[in-house]
């Protein structure tokens, strides 16, 4: 079965004016349709045909296989990162809340963390907040590097610094486009169920 694109958890005017719906038609259906659609080209009538797409990326490192983990890793990547965002405003509460005091000090200290990490990320990749034990870290990625490929690497929230995510609406201003979605568009819900550890299985398929 070939992968498909995902549709968007909300409208794509729902993240607005923090998002736009013009920039969410070329980010998702534009840029994120062009990996899905490569990626199946590349392994129709290959072994990894029909394998979950988990498997292709980690099959695809292993073999030195850059375009076909570029393309594949980019699915995951922004299949995940759709599920990181949110039209209501959130706070994190619970047990999410208890780990960022304890690792941070405030949502606020985290924020600007991650912040800092992705508008400093020299050229494309992503910035990320992951579970490291019984600790939050913050790091980033290269162009379309991606937990799935790094062994015990738990993805918790994504942020997506590939100029396609926000040069429609913010041009070349990378620290706006990234602290109106911090402040903003933050699904914290999600981010709180991937402490399960099972982060990586809700952007796979097939």
């Amino acid at each position: 079965m070939a992968f498909e694109l995902p549709a968007l958890p909300y409208a794509p005017d729902a993240l607005a004016p923090h998002m736009s719906a013009e920039t969410l038609e070329f980010h998702h259906g534009k840029h994120h349709k062009a990996y899905v659609d490569k990626t199946n080209g590349l392994i129709a009538g290959t072994d990894l045909e029909g394998r979950k797409l988990t498997e292709v990326i980690r099959a695809a490192k292993a073999k030195g296989d850059k375009g076909l983990f570029n393309n594949s890793a980019q699915i995951w990547n922004h299949s995940f990162f759709w599920q990181c965002l949110s039209p209501e405003k959130q706070t994190p509460s619970g047990k999410l809340a208890e780990m960022i005091a304890s690792s941070f000090g405030t949502p606020e200290t985290l924020v600007k963390k991650l912040v800092e990490e992705s508008t400093n990320h020299f050229a494309s990749g992503w910035g990320w907040l992951v579970l490291d034990g019984d600790k939050l870290g913050v790091g980033s990625l290269h162009d379309a590097d991606t937990p799935v490929a790094h062994e015990g690497m738990v993805p918790l929230l994504t942020l997506d610094v590939w100029e396609h995510a926000y040069y429609i609406d913010y041009r070349n201003a990378r620290p706006k486009y990234l602290e109106a979605v911090t402040a903003n568009l933050i699904n914290w819900d999600f981010v709180a169920r991937n402490l399960d550890g099972q982060g990586i299985s809700r952007a796979d398929q097939g």
